[in-house]
């Protein structure tokens, strides 16, 4: 199997789109006619600054013409703490391979460029969100669940402006 595994760049725009939306079609149980037209709309944006501002490197796995995977990593900086003194993070996102070419290391390798990246950017903070179906793969490359990571879903949130009405107050 002579796959190629590219770095992509600004010029990969509406195949890294078209890939996310895949993604997220498989990952969330989309049917095909599910509107995804604004989430296309930011994903395009999104692409469009993140990789010119190098706050994102996606790599794009090719079997001649034909997208066999894909695996993406943000960069991004928190304050500072004991276990990560620069503050510096990464997080891996739109891990795909095409169903034609799983179980054959592709993820595997394309998880591995992307930690790659990180490192060579002297990151050492790098997370991902596990899908059942990805959880091993991320095990066997070193991966442990996070047991003090908490989410406010957005049914929770308080109505935007709430905050500044109490400090006029």
């Amino acid at each position: 199997m002579d796959l190629i595994y590219k770095k992509a760049s600004i010029a990969d725009l509406e195949i890294l789109t078209r890939v996310r939306m895949e993604v997220l079609r498989a990952a969330n149980g989309l049917h095909g006619g599910a509107d995804m037209g604004e989430v296309n709309r930011q994903t395009r944006r999104y692409y469009q600054t993140a990789l010119l501002d190098d706050t994102h490197a996606a790599y794009l796995v090719w079997d001649g013409e034909h997208i066999a995977g894909a695996g993406g990593i943000s960069f991004f900086q928190v304050m500072p703490t004991c276990h990560n003194p620069s503050g510096k993070k990464a997080y891996i996102m739109n891990m795909y391979t095409h169903p034609a070419y799983r179980r054959r290391g592709v993820a595997y390798k394309t998880l591995d460029l992307l930690v790659g990246e990180a490192r060579g950017r002297g990151i050492t903070a790098i997370s991902l969100e596990a899908t059942a179906m990805g959880r091993p793969l991320y095990e066997k490359y070193g991966f442990l669940p996070m047991d003090h990571e908490m989410e406010l879903p957005e049914e929770a949130l308080p109505p935007a402006g709430r905050g500044e009405e109490e400090r006029e107050a």
